[in-house]
């Protein structure tokens, strides 16, 4: 959501359109709804935002009983031109609702599109003081130096992957059967060629082995950002014996009604203030918190490479063996913390 809302800001700019502060779709994933303000300072963004375009925390009356026209840009690849194909929408219908284009290249906007995007992303978004003072609560309770792993390995995630995973227990595999739905795993040849291209999420087990591989040692202090759900985590914490979470460190009933958006926040906070970054996957939240950390000159950042190990392990090497070649394919990423979620790094954090 952060990141669509940083892409929101440079397309109303490239528009010269007024932004309304969003409304988070989230409930089906998270099974809630919760809004802008309840994450983000919405006064202090409108403020810092100043100059570089105009936000408004609610419709103006003539269009607060419309519906807006919908525009969906996310299929759209390549270098794909906003005002050729959205502008005159926006002409016509004078209130329009933009889902941005997965693949943008943001580092081709002009000069004043980019200044928007960055500015939001690195310096309008910030969290409420409540929750940042919860988050700045949860970062002291953990203990020092620590890792933040953001460890991707629940139910939908695997079942989104169509992925198989032979030893699971019967309550994980029911879980992923649940959360199926139409999509079903790959079989032989297909399933093979897929795990291998690196589509499949690393189990707490292989991210273990992989960490030892790497030589990080087994009293590390590990942050797990992960939401609930997580499955097959003792094959983690059977190792690695000083992991914690959230939920352990925080208690108080406003840590219990939080909703996923504001505990997400938290991980992300934790995240980009940590000693040292670890993701199983590159996602969303993975992008953004490299970004983060190399805003703020911190490279300890590290994505574990999914199709090293799924190349490996398919030509037979274990043990010793294996972890000699994992630590080769991981070797030189190691403090490599690149702002992936901007192309090209045109945000230039020195002016």
């Amino acid at each position: 959501m952060r990141r669509d809302f940083c892409d929101g800001v440079g397309i109303a700019r490239l528009l010269n359109a007024t932004l309304v502060l969003p409304k988070f779709e989230a409930a089906a994933y998270w099974n809630e709804s919760s809004g802008f303000a309840d994450v983000f300072d919405v006064d202090y963004f409108i403020q810092q935002m100043d100059g570089f375009i105009k936000v408004v925390k609610e419709l103006p009356p003539e269009f607060a009983l419309k519906e807006p026209f919908r525009v969906d840009c996310s299929k759209r690849k390549g270098q794909f031109d906003y005002i050729e194909s959205v502008l005159p929408s926006l002409l016509k219908y004078q209130y329009i609702s933009i889902t941005p284009a997965m693949s943008q290249r943001r580092d081709r906007y002009p000069l004043n599109a980019k200044a928007a995007l960055c500015q939001a992303c690195y310096g309008a978004l910030r969290l409420t003081r409540t929750l940042e003072q919860k988050a700045a609560e949860l970062l002291e309770a953990i203990p020092k130096p620590f890792l933040s792993l953001h460890l991707r390995f629940e139910p939908d995630m695997v079942a989104y992957s169509q992925c198989e995973y032979p030893g699971l227990s019967p309550a994980s595999k029911e879980a992923i059967e649940a959360a199926r739905g139409d999509r079903k795993p790959w079989t032989g040849e297909l399933a093979r060629t897929w795990r291998k291209r690196g589509k499949c999420p690393l189990t707490p087990n292989e991210t273990a082995f992989i960490f030892q591989a790497l030589s990080i040692p087994t009293n590390t202090n590990i942050y797990l950002a992960a939401g609930d759900g997580l499955m097959e985590i003792e094959g983690l914490k059977s190792i690695y014996t000083n992991v914690v979470t959230k939920s352990a460190l925080l208690s108080g009933e406003d840590f219990l009604n939080m909703h996923g958006n504001t505990k997400a926040a938290l991980d992300y906070y934790v995240s980009i203030n940590s000693d040292f970054y670890v993701a199983t996957f590159f996602g969303n939240m993975d992008k953004m918190v490299a970004a983060m950390r190399a805003y703020k000159g911190l490279h300890n950042t590290l994505f574990l490479s999914r199709r090293a190990y799924a190349e490996l392990t398919s030509k037979g090497l274990d043990g010793k063996e294996l972890m000699q070649a994992l630590w080769l394919a991981h070797k030189e990423d190691i403090a490599m913390g690149r702002g992936s979620a901007l192309p090209d790094c045109f945000c230039d954090f020195k002016s």
